[in-house]
């Protein structure tokens, strides 16, 4: 009876090995980023000699934690091996540059990386109660000593057994990454996923494009919205002393106001802003420029009316990347309206109108392009475009490729026209491309800084042999997508307490 069971487990584990083996034949790019597996583990114990140039003294090796369990370089274990098979792969770089610390680096960097996935692959089995059976992981160990496809006595004894012990626990380990990897490969993919994809492949379209740069919107509107709206505009000329501290700001005010110390000493000896080799000075500014230092509204008011001369009371000032301090102002010229003759000051206020008021350039740009809409109606694309001197191109044909996937044509990769290269993700471009009718002017499209009519010209469709492709390779897209996607999971893990920078150049006696 006992001899029919033990029977019946071998045939449920060769049954359960074959499994495996037959799903990583038909699924082997599933293991790109995990090839060493198996193949280091025998690497290792057999040849690979130490190529990268080794740190100085010897310290603690423990590169992060995951889950709780350190990751370690130990002589023999899975980081080392992948370390030195890595360096073997570099050798004719490091010997040609011994001391390329930069190849070191990122040759422990991706050992590390593929240590982290080993160990997380590993926890996750664990905790879904996986466990590779003993005699699979004994026949796999076999395998390591066969000469001539027979089992080699000798070479398996002169192995000692803390070696040959070690070699067992990676095999085991190998194995249960194996089949982690051989699950996720062999996911199967709904056939209505497969059939929408080939879906995407036809019709496709081909289209001229008129383009509207937001920077054409005029000077003659740049100059009505100053003109409007003056305030922000007001230009100050304004010298400034900063210090660290409220206290300290007090007393070299008053210093100055008492004339012991001129404001240009008191600027290049004591201030601690990037002004103070200029003696303070921080050229003209606008009053909106100032709002980013001064915070308070009215202690900024009071800094850009101040008087030529007149010096003004300590105040709060922003110092940049979260930083503080305390600055008293003086005023080297009155304050003056804005010249919007002066193609500088035009350019301030476009800048200021940017990035505040992008929304009303955005309108105007978009009813200059319904005018062009209204005129291609009338007098076709090409006589409208000419006539209004617009930017235009053509690009296509393409099918709907939401998100620039590399199965189809993407829109991103159409060097004749640049300016699309966001629209891959653009929803709104999408749907006036393909719902607008052939030979017709579609809606205006916002894309970043310009707007853009979309005139289709004609639509096309895939043969049959391109979409019978598609179908093939988008399975091994989507199990590439996964393999990378597992491997983001655990390198982004919160169980992932990752030091391998200030362990790697503690060791190298960098700090």
């Amino acid at each position: 009876m006992a001899s029919k069971e033990k029977k019946r487990l071998e045939r449920r584990d060769d049954s359960s090995k074959s499994e495996m083996m037959q799903r990583f034949k038909t699924r082997p790019f599933i293991f790109i980023g995990t090839i060493f597996i198996l193949v280091i583990v025998v690497i290792a114990f057999v040849f690979v000699p130490a190529m990268v140039p080794q740190p100085r003294g010897i310290g603690d090796f423990t590169f992060g934690y995951y889950n709780r369990a350190p990751i370690r370089m130990v002589s023999g274990n899975f980081f080392h091996q992948v370390q030195q098979q890595l360096s073997w792969q570099h050798q004719q770089q490091l010997s040609a540059n011994p001391n390329n610390l930069g190849l070191v680096y990122n040759i422990w960097n991706q050992a590390f990386q593929e240590t982290v996935v080993h160990m997380a692959i590993q926890d996750q089995m664990r905790r879904a109660g996986f466990v590779v059976p003993n005699n699979v992981v004994d026949r796999e160990m076999a395998r390591q000593f066969h000469v001539d496809g027979r089992f080699d006595a000798a070479r398996y004894r002169a192995m000692n057994s803390a070696d040959r012990m070690n070699l067992w626990r990676q095999i085991q380990e190998g194995l249960t990454v194996q089949r982690y990897l051989s699950d996720l490969g062999g996911l199967r993919l709904p056939p209505n996923e497969v059939e929408f994809i080939r879906s995407m492949a036809s019709p496709r379209r081909s289209f001229s494009v008129a383009i509207f740069p937001l920077d054409s919107f005029p000077d003659a509107q740049v100059v009505a919205h100053a003109q409007a709206n003056p305030d922000p505009f007001r230009i100050t000329h304004l010298s400034r002393i900063t210090m660290n501290s409220e206290r300290d700001a007090r007393q070299l005010l008053a210093q100055v106001r008492e004339g012991t110390i001129t404001f240009e000493e008191a600027a290049r000896n004591h201030s601690q802003d990037f002004f103070a080799e200029q003696g303070g000075d921080m050229g003209m500014r606008m009053a909106h420029e100032l709002a980013g230092e001064i915070w308070n509204l009215q202690a900024r008011e009071n800094v850009i009316n101040l008087a030529r001369g007149e010096l003004s009371d300590v105040v709060s000032v922003s110092l940049g990347w979260g930083a503080s301090g305390w600055a008293f102002f003086r005023a080297e010229e009155a304050v003056l309206p804005p010249d919007t003759g002066d193609p500088l000051q035009l350019e301030r206020i476009r800048s200021h109108i940017m990035a505040n008021f992008r929304g009303m350039v955005e309108d105007w740009v978009v009813t200059e392009a319904e005018r062009f809409s209204d005129a291609v109606r009338e007098r076709g694309f090409d006589l409208a475009a000419a006539e209004g001197n617009i930017a235009r191109g053509n690009f296509g044909p393409i099918p709907v490729n939401f998100g620039d996937s590399i199965l189809f044509r993407a829109i991103g990769r159409t060097p004749d026209v640049p300016e699309l290269q966001d629209a891959g993700r653009d929803l709104f471009f999408w749907r006036a491309a393909f719902s607008t009718p052939l030979m017709t002017p579609s809606v205006p499209i916002v894309l970043w800084d310009n707007v853009m009519v979309l005139f289709p010209l004609e639509e096309s469709y895939e043969d049959e042999d391109f979409l019978h492709a598609i179908e093939s390779f988008y399975a091994s897209v989507v199990m590439e997508y996964l393999d990378w996607g597992h491997r983001s999971y655990f390198l982004n893990s919160d169980r992932l307490d990752n030091r391998f920078d200030d362990t790697f150049w503690r060791l190298w006696g960098f700090n």
